[in-house]
């Protein structure tokens, strides 16, 4: 920690050696924004720079299968488009578990509550398992929306539409609440090719929008739920 307060900037190689991605990390900058993020790939002439980590991230992602959905995630000033998976399953226990990669552990325990309380879905004996694709972790509170998709699709065996994308926190309520930089994961949507997004209502406000895409705010979990499925 000494070192980190003489240096000008400090900087995180993350990965998983089974994956051909490495994430380069800022934890700290004098002389730019922190929290910034790069991607590389390892090939056979070294390390390259990933132009479009979005389409990296969605490229073997599967057409058709339920508990999969698609969220418009920050890292820094990025935006970055990334699936997450769901798995929902019988415990032979009657105390189901959970387990995640990604993503926090509480705070999908915490979501499946809520949708227990609010929604009336009945999960405390299914084991469930979260995991965030790609080898990326996610810490923001607008993957909130995309973790309970993914949940209700794979608990329903619904497939979400493939061109549909999410985003947006979830209070203990049921409440969907505003998140930061909407019009740059929207923009990014577009961008990608996707056709509607289910995003916080309270974001519309002052969005400019995209006739690429369609917006659908909705302002609790119910409401959300009903527009995806």
């Amino acid at each position: 920690k000494a070192l980190e307060h003489i240096v000008d900037t400090v900087l995180y190689f993350e990965g998983e050696r089974h994956h051909n991605h490495r994430i380069l990390r800022a934890a700290k900058n004098r002389f730019g924004a922190a929290n910034e993020l790069g991607i590389f790939e390892m090939t056979s002439k070294g390390l390259l720079g990933v132009p479009n980590p979005s389409e990296v991230f969605l490229s073997e992602r599967p057409i058709g299968a339920s508990g999969s959905a698609v969220l418009a995630a920050m890292e820094g000033t990025r935006p970055l488009l990334v699936e997450l998976q769901a798995l929902v399953s019988s415990s032979k226990f009657g105390t189901g578990r959970r387990t995640t990669q990604g993503v926090e552990l509480n705070r999908v325990a915490l979501l499946v509550a809520m949708l227990e309380k609010r929604v009336g879905m009945q999960l405390s004996g299914d084991d469930i398992f979260v995991n965030l694709v790609g080898g990326i972790a996610l810490d923001e509170p607008a993957v909130d929306l995309g973790i309970v998709a993914a949940v209700v699709s794979s608990f329903r065996n619904i497939p979400l539409d493939e061109h549909t994308i999410v985003f947006g926190e979830l209070g203990l309520a049921g409440e969907v609440r505003a998140t930061s930089h909407a019009q740059l994961r929207l923009r990014e949507a577009a961008r990608m090719g996707f056709k509607r997004v289910v995003m916080p209502k309270n974001n519309l406000s002052g969005l400019e929008t995209d006739d690429r895409i369609e917006i659908i705010g909705v302002r609790s979990v119910s409401e959300a739920l009903d527009a995806l499925f």
